[in-house]
């Protein structure tokens, strides 16, 4: 670490080139290229991936995404006015021949009068693509959009609603313009310099930079969902200015001290460099841990998320001292250097004495404060017990999209369930097995939570294989009811079984709402595998580094306490309502599936930056003191005020983004930013020093055959080395004069 901060720092212009010319490059080849980011929720295995696939191989051209499009009249104007009728026909028929579109309901062909609500102001024609709505490119999509917009009037109105649509009308997150102007505010009460402010944004802002154009471009090799780039963004800006903070402030403690600027880059680096490099290892095991789930959804997550935290790792232990090099003590403020100047030495200590004095008083009644912070922790996680994982509808997009409205269109003219119709499928090779269908087709039809379910419908074979009977269900709550989700499983457990008993007929249940309810239980399933994966990884990492079997098992658990807290607001907020209508939240529902594992690598790898940061200089006050309470009292007094400024920006930087218009990323940004809040201010600051104060040495305890065994990874650095190299017009430490 020594050698390659001396090296980034002598050698700072041709490091600067480098990253200046990676960036420029990357990012020309990106614009070049574009992305080609896309969501796959296809789980092999499940009813719903084996009912698409039977519908492909039936009906390639009608076997994708179903989509609609949605008119509805306003005042005594009816659907069925000659002029409207007309005009929606010609519509239809032109949308019907652009590319990638399989077929379209028209709700004026014969027999479609289900398609026109019972007053008459709102009807629907369902548009069948050829591919999934992943699969679809966006510029096709967007051209249905525009040629379906045609048939507006002052009187008509056409919205369209569904996947594909959905994916074409993407948002772009907001606020990471709000989040930099945050941080950067944060900085400079800091740190009390320009300079000083600019460093962690402008080294953050190039690894975001390449990072974001390098994930674009691997969109175009592997599967990577349509937020993967907003979400790594969102990772990167925060822990990327974290890990900057980290470094500059040690910086600026060794100039203080009187070292030279090079000297205090190289000291710098080989102490809190050696944290951030652990900590950003640590989140990337974290997050690649979702590989354990087998979920191929959330693999080019999980990559592209770990390539730019790499690279803000990179850029820390590189670019940063490259700048230290260019900028040197005009990381000071002003005053701060002339004073410096005079005196040669401005401070003998990193410590706070505000941290110090609270950190005494935790001292001295460690029990209480531990029960204290433990409880609140408890109490706030209380909402997670209720959490109910799913995939939200259309609904709670923003009011201002075509999804949104031709949702609450389709809502008021037929009812919610019209949103995500389930879909009944079955091999029938013969003409028994179509009776058979039927049968089970009016069984559906009497089941709870059903409003309609359309005559079965059979598409011939090709190539020799056997014809496919479909036939949508339509429910009487939306796609993301618990309702739906009920009917669904009764579907499934009770009304086909009853109605197939003894016929060898094999009736599955798919759509898109029956793929997302599929999603969801797989990876409900796999959740705790994925838990433990991560927390063991983890826990042999701490248990190398800190040669403690009680500092990690204190830290996963305290990690695992963070989590359920956060989960615990997101239910309270999104689930519940509580407080949803001041970020811009109308509307409740589950919680998505995936946000748990995401957030759960996330956090577990931000919250190992607080606990090294933290631990590891408890752990070089343990090795020079040798007394636990008081190395205890010197690591946090050290380490409190950096700990909270990092987490203070990064709640910031997290909180921007719940100005962005999509809930997932809402959802994120709350659970994110209400984690690392707090992880920050009651774990890592109350309940995790006052349990290693109860602990007492058995901090530091590990058998001796495991010491032997395990590796030794060095996060303090070499710290008696600090003293050794001082500023060249200063007389040592006891020299004589």
């Amino acid at each position: 670490m020594r050698t390659l901060a001396r090296w980034s720092f002598t050698h700072r212009r041709i490091v600067l080139a480098v990253w200046l010319l990676a960036v420029v490059g990357l990012s020309a080849i990106h614009g070049a290229a574009g992305s080609n980011y896309k969501d796959s929720f296809r789980l092999r295995g499940t009813d719903s991936a084996d009912a698409l696939q039977l519908l492909q191989r039936a009906s390639p051209r009608t076997s994708g995404d179903s989509d609609r499009i949605v008119i509805a009249t306003s005042g005594a104007r009816s659907i069925t006015d000659p002029t409207v009728r007309a005009r929606v026909t010609t519509m239809l028929a032109d949308v019907a021949r652009l590319p990638h579109v399989g077929a379209v309901a028209s709700p004026f062909a014969p027999g479609a009068g289900a398609q026109i609500s019972r007053s008459g102001n709102v009807a629907y024609a369902t548009v069948t693509f050829d591919q999934q709505a992943n699969d679809l490119p966006v510029s096709n999509t967007k051209h249905v959009i525009a040629v379906a917009k045609t048939a507006s009037s002052g009187d008509v109105r056409v919205e369209l609603g569904g996947q594909a649509i959905e994916a074409a009308n993407q948002q772009s997150v907001g606020g990471t313009g709000i989040g930099f102007i945050a941080a950067a505010v944060v900085l400079f009460l800091v740190f009390g310099s320009i300079f000083g402010m600019l460093l962690p944004l402008v080294t953050t802002g190039f690894a975001l930079g390449i990072g974001i154009a390098a994930i674009g471009l691997l969109s175009h090799a592997i599967t990577m969902a349509s937020f993967s780039s907003e979400l790594s963004l969102l990772i990167g800006l925060g822990v990327g200015v974290d890990y900057a903070l980290f470094i500059v402030t040690r910086f600026r403690q060794g100039l203080l001290r009187g070292l030279t600027p090079e000297t205090a880059a190289i000291d710098a680096i080989d102490t809190s460099g050696r944290a951030v490099l652990f900590a950003g290892v640590t989140v990337c095991i974290a997050l690649l841990g979702m590989f354990a789930l087998g979920v191929s959804f959330l693999y080019g997550v999980a990559i592209a998320a770990s390539i730019v935290v790499a690279f803000t790792v990179l850029a820390a232990l590189t670019l940063l001292p490259a700048f230290l090099g260019f900028l040197g003590p005009r990381v000071l403020g002003r005053s701060v250097r002339r004073r410096l100047a005079a005196e040669g030495r401005i401070s003998e200590t990193d410590e706070s004495p505000w941290w110090s004095r609270w950190a005494q008083r935790v001292q001295r009644r460690p029990a209480l404060f531990a029960i204290a912070a433990a409880a609140l922790m408890i109490v706030i996680a209380i909402p997670f017990l209720s959490m109910r994982l799913g995939s939200s509808d259309q609904g709670n997009d923003p009011s201002s999209t075509t999804t949104r409205q031709a949702y609450d269109l389709l809502a008021k003219g037929f009812g919610p369930g019209f949103n995500g119709p389930l879909q009944l499928v079955a091999q029938v090779p013969d003409q028994g097995a179509q009776q058979q269908f039927t049968r089970v087709v009016a069984a559906a039809r009497t089941t709870k939570g059903v409003v309609a379910v359309t005559p079965a419908r059979v598409i011939p074979g090709v190539n020799g294989q056997p014809g496919i009977a479909i036939a949508n269900v339509v429910p009487t709550g939306s796609p993301q009811d618990a309702s739906t989700t009920a009917l669904v499983d009764r579907l499934r457990a009770d009304t086909i079984p009853k109605a197939t008993s003894g016929s060898g007929l094999r009736v599955l249940v798919g759509g898109q709402t029956a793929i997302f309810e599929d999603f969801s239980h797989v990876l409900s399933s796999k959740l705790p595998l994925f838990i433990g994966v991560v927390v063991l990884l983890s826990f042999v990492l701490l248990m190398a580094v800190f040669r403690s079997l009680v500092v990690p098992l204190m830290a996963s658990i305290m990690n695992l306490l963070s989590a359920a807290a956060a989960f615990g607001v997101i239910t309270a907020i999104f689930q519940w309502g509580w407080g949803a209508s001041l970020i811009g939240v109308d509307r409740t529902g589950p919680i998505e599936a995936f946000l748990p594992v995401m957030v759960f690598a996330i956090l577990f790898g931000l919250s190992m930056d607080y606990e090294v940061f933290l631990v590891s200089r408890i752990y070089e006050e343990w090795h020079k003191r040798k007394d636990n309470r008081e190395a205890i009292v010197h690591g946090l007094s050290a380490t409190g005020r950096t700990i909270t400024a990092a987490a203070a920006i990064m709640v910031l930087v997290f909180a921007a983004f719940v100005l962005g218009g999509e809930r997932v990323i809402k959802l994120f940004g709350v659970g994110l930013a209400s984690a690392v809040l707090l992880d920050a201010l009651i774990v890592r600051s109350v309940l995790v020093p006052s349990l290693m104060l109860l602990a007492g040495k058995s901090n530091w305890w590990l058998p001796g055959w495991l010491d032997r065994v395990l590796p030794h990874l060095n996060v303090e650095g070499s710290a008696e080395e600090e003293t050794l190299e001082r500023r060249p017009d200063e007389t040592p430490v006891g020299t004589p004069s």
